[in-house]
């Protein structure tokens, strides 16, 4: 597996399979905008295939505060440590940042808790007529 915080020679094409279950997913053209505009990503390519398999995101102030608003894995490479290697190399490259946040459902909490996350309170507001994206 090769991981890279850039989306340099990446194309739509290496984009196929996330936003499982979504009722409105967003094409591979705004996937790619989607990590083209974040603060900071972290992509993980299968070496034989060149296909990414997964992928996450941040968004930052530079100063305090990040947000992780996506962490997908496609589902034929779920289990192999994937995902837990995203977040621990995007956890690195925000060592310095006062406050990562994240929303997640509840039965995915006890995953971010391995890394030192905890549960907390929050607010969400979703316009699921714009879900597929801009």
């Amino acid at each position: 597996m090769i991981y890279t915080t850039s989306t340099k020679g990446i194309n739509v094409n290496q984009l196929n399979g996330f936003f499982v279950n979504w009722p409105n997913p967003p094409s591979p053209e705004v996937h790619l905008k989607l990590l083209n505009n974040s603060s900071h990503i972290v992509l993980a390519i299968e070496e034989n295939s060149n296909q990414i398999v997964g992928y996450i995101t941040a968004i930052s102030d530079g100063v305090l505060s990040a947000y992780i608003p996506f962490l997908e894995v496609l589902p034929s490479h779920h289990g192999k440590g994937i995902g837990q290697q995203l977040v621990q190399r995007m956890f690195a490259t925000l060592k310095d940042i006062y406050m990562i946040d994240l929303m997640c459902d509840l039965e995915l909490q006890a995953y971010y808790e391995k890394f030192g996350m905890q549960s907390s309170n929050g607010m969400i507001k979703r316009n699921f007529t714009k879900q597929s994206g801009l």
